[in-house]
């Protein structure tokens, strides 16, 4: 499992603290994903709220990411975050390898058992798109709460 973390350069970078981890292409990556992101919103005192939110919305991303698409060359899938205390965001992304898909939410009803990801999302994050200039990248945007 490969953790990278982006260093930060500037005085404005310390108002952004952001993490950058790749872990592997598979079904658990989801729940460790959750418990990073858990604990880096705690560190930096997020609403529970957000964070509860936030797991959501990145289990979704990662779950998508594995389900439809490609890991990269060494079979992982990579995640980003980071909290833009001067646009009060949590920014979330996930990339692989994968291209070529349609990346549109469809309706689902209480009995679904799948299909439900990008709806789900798209409810609870205020804001998401896709970039697939290379790979496909699928980004968020959650509002943090003002203290």
């Amino acid at each position: 499992m490969a953790t990278d973390r982006e260093p930060l350069d500037t005085a404005a970078d310390a108002l952004a603290p952001r993490a950058r981890v790749r872990l592997p292409f598979h079904p658990s990556t989801p729940s460790i994903a959750r418990t990073k992101l858990a604990a880096f919103l705690t560190v930096h005192r997020a609403e529970p709220s957000v964070i509860d939110d936030a797991l959501i919305v990145v289990s979704e991303m990662i779950a998508n990411a594995i389900s439809h698409g490609e890991p990269d060359s060494d079979e992982t899938v990579e995640i980003t975050w980071s909290l833009d205390r001067s646009r009060h965001l949590l920014e979330l992304s996930v990339h692989d390898a994968g291209e070529g898909a349609t990346l549109d939410p469809i309706d689902f009803d209480e009995d679904s058992l799948s299909g439900r990801g990008l709806s789900i999302i798209s409810r609870v994050a205020d804001r998401w798109w896709v970039d697939m200039s290379s790979g496909t990248r699928v980004n968020a945007e959650l509002a943090l709460s003002e203290h």
